[in-house]
């Protein structure tokens, strides 16, 4: 419980940032994945929306240029509702930040998980279901939330930087320094930030593989567990939280009385 409450808390860590931040790339990319298989769209991929919005514009498929839109807007208000909730606990002096975002990722997570089939055939103005506007929104939300407490250094939903810092990092460890090249001239790779963005690579696709396979076999309700793993990781830091408010609070009416 205790190494539960520190993954989410306000105080940092480096441990602390690359462990939840490799558990949740595993949730996006099991999220992603198997909602692929649900509404056939990766909501994570908003380059990939541009493009079909400017594709869609061209060719007169302005069905499509709704849809991107939407999901556009969506993942947008996804991390604006992090970024909300991230500022309002930093200035209440809480301790759960980031659990508050994580907290309402995985209630959403369980409506998607419980009531996805229904969700599924309610439309809205931007021509998708609203479970497309669901996923985009909850990919937003958790991507704000691993940007804002490593402080840009790692992402989880879309691994374009990721693959491209790994690749950065691996031309760095095959580059020949000449001999007598003074020692502070010299190229080298960073082999904790190898590891790093490699497990980020490995977990969101085996959490991809997880996602489909789960898809496939039990339908929506797939995301239940994983929804069930981000309370775990929310809620320790949260009922902390709870029971010093409770403490002032009480403190309080004493000197009331």
């Amino acid at each position: 419980m205790r190494v539960l409450r520190h993954l989410a808390a306000r105080h940092r860590t480096r441990a602390t940032n690359h462990t939840l931040g490799l558990m949740l790339a595993f949730n996006a990319g099991a999220m992603n994945a198997g909602g692929f298989m649900a509404v056939h769209m990766y909501t994570s991929h908003m380059t990939g929306f541009l493009a079909t919005l400017a594709d869609s514009l061209v060719i007169g498929e302005f069905a499509l240029v709704l849809a991107a839109i939407g999901a556009l807007w969506a993942f947008m208000s996804g991390a604006g509702t992090t970024a909300i909730l991230v500022n309002w606990a930093r200035q209440q002096h809480l301790g759960g930040a980031y659990a508050l975002p994580l907290l309402l990722e995985a209630v959403l997570m369980l409506l998607f998980g419980l009531l996805g089939a229904a969700l599924q055939q309610w439309p809205t103005p931007f021509a998708v279901p609203l479970t497309v506007l669901l996923l985009a929104f909850m990919m937003g939300l958790q991507n704000a939330v691993v940007t804002k407490m490593s402080s840009a250094q790692i992402r989880t939903t879309h691994m374009t930087g990721v693959v491209t810092d790994l690749g950065i990092e691996l031309g760095k460890m095959l580059y020949w320094n000449r001999a007598g090249t003074p020692r502070a001239a010299r190229v080298r790779a960073n082999r904790q930030r190898v590891r790093l963005f490699a497990s980020l690579l490995l977990l969101f696709t085996g959490g991809g593989v997880v996602g489909a396979a789960g898809f496939q076999t039990f339908g929506f309700v797939w995301v239940v567990p994983q929804a069930a793993l981000l309370l775990a990781l929310s809620l320790p830091p949260l009922l902390a939280d709870a029971q010093r408010l409770a403490a002032w609070w009480r403190a309080r009416r004493g000197d009331g009385a």
